[in-house]
């Protein structure tokens, strides 16, 4: 039985290939789309390369035949572009406002009226009241998203196991495998010791070998940061590891996320000269209402983003209040070129060898601007990618379908990434408070 699936403006400005994810059912693009599209076409945001990106798509398609009557797609299926046949009646479920939400909908309505009672036609939307208006009216709606994942099943980088004492003793000598378990690469575990409670020991997955290489009970600080739990011992041992391109954290507030990564890279950078400097960035998004236009070079207007960078950076350089007097700050290790900061905006295009790059609040980040970032790394370097899935500004994101949540989920099995979910916060007992109760 082949659907139809009509879809709704912002699901292009998701993703602008997603007519062609719907395997060989029918998909249906209402023209009021295209003419809603057409209002993004100028932006130079994320969401104006979407829509420029499939209005070229459109356009390459009507080579192939007539999108009014409906083209064959790879996958099997077709595309049409469709509007409003009949003069609807002015239907009191629709107002004055929302006049694009009114027609698309108006047209998806009309398609199921028309079809056959085995051919289901289905709305997909990304906008929830559009979803709740549609369900009112006796039309099927989905949301839109090929890799959604609900955030209390995002994999966590970290399990717990039972052993006995034959299998605790095996993995002190790095013989101990579990086949079974299905572990994904990098995977972090702790075994207890089921003959003798209370005796654990961390160990991490090798994905080239199988087995569990278990890590050191105590870490050497770096640069004057010791981790303070399990979940910290496992970021670091991610982070110190050249072999591990991808690291993501995620994590509430005060967790270490950031401040781990920092320490890190600097150690990499400074003490071991593995990485030629560590690259800077995170997603501009305000918490709150923005206070408008910032005056200055692109370094000057990028500063009060960057404020939470700068703490950390002197919080690991140990800056006393006499030093910050004497004129001491993070401007130290920018002037030594150790650090750089990278606005995302000029990312595209790039290669970028040889370093270590931090991309903070990735969550406010969507998966093809992921994928753009990513794509940038050249020979040697190291992504990290740090974030909270709760904690979004950007509205065209949510928490289950955020460009950090996404990479997680795709990059689970490779052994070239690892992921650690930092639960423990250890910024103040306020925080971790607040945290946990608001």
């Amino acid at each position: 039985m082949r659907k139809t699936f009509v879809l709704d403006t912002n699901v292009i400005l998701h993703e602008p290939r997603a007519a062609m994810r719907f395997g060989d059912n029918h998909v249906v693009l209402p023209i009021y789309v295209v003419e809603e599209l057409d209002q993004f076409k100028k932006d130079l945001s994320e969401l104006g390369r979407n829509a420029r990106e499939f209005s070229r798509l459109l356009d390459d398609l009507r080579a192939v035949g007539s999108i009014a009557k409906g083209v064959d797609l790879e996958s099997g299926g077709t595309l049409r572009v469709a509007f409003i046949e009949s003069k609807r009646p002015r239907d009191s479920a629709f107002t004055a406002r929302h006049q694009y939400d009114n027609m698309i909908l108006a047209c998806a309505l009309e398609l199921r009226d028309k079809a056959a009672p085995d051919e289901p036609v289905i709305l997909v939307t990304k906008d929830a009241n559009l979803r709740i208006r549609a369900d009112a009216l006796g039309l099927t709606a989905e949301d839109y998203d090929a890799t959604n994942i609900e955030i209390s099943e995002l994999y966590p980088g970290h399990r717990e196991i039972n052993v006995t004492q034959e299998q605790y003793a095996a993995a002190g000598e790095g013989t101990l495998t579990f086949p079974e378990l299905k572990l994904n690469a990098n995977e972090y575990v702790t075994l207890h010791n089921e003959a003798r409670p209370g005796q654990q020991v961390n160990a991490r997955h090798d994905p080239v070998s199988g087995r569990l290489r278990t890590l050191p009970k105590r870490l050497e600080a770096i640069w004057g940061i010791k981790p303070r739990n399990k979940e910290q011992i496992f970021a670091l041992d991610l982070l110190m590891d050249d072999d591990v391109k991808l690291v993501t954290l995620v994590g509430k507030a005060g967790t270490g996320k950031t401040l781990l990564a920092l320490a890190a890279a600097l150690f990499k950078v400074t003490e071991q000269q593995a990485y030629q400097r560590v690259l800077v960035s995170r997603p501009i998004f305000p918490l709150g209402r923005d206070i408008g236009y910032l005056p200055g070079s692109v370094e000057e207007k990028l500063d009060p983003w960057m404020k939470p960078i700068y703490d950390n950076v002197e919080l690991l350089l140990g800056l006393t209040q006499s030093d910050r007097k004497d004129g001491r700050g993070h401007d130290e290790l920018f002037e030594l070129g150790l650090i750089e900061i990278e606005p995302l905006t000029y990312i595209r295009g790039r290669s970028i060898p040889n370093q270590f790059i931090i991309i903070d609040e990735a969550q406010n980040l969507t998966p093809h601007e992921v994928k753009t970032i990513v794509t940038r790394a050249g020979e040697g370097t190291k992504l990290v990618f740090t974030g909270d899935p709760y904690q979004i500004d950007n509205p065209y994101v949510d928490s289950a379908n955020n460009g950090l949540v996404h990479l997680v989920h795709r990059f689970k099995e490779q052994r070239l990434a690892g992921t650690v979910t930092l639960s423990q916060g250890e910024r103040s007992e306020l925080a971790e408070m607040a945290a946990n109760l608001l």
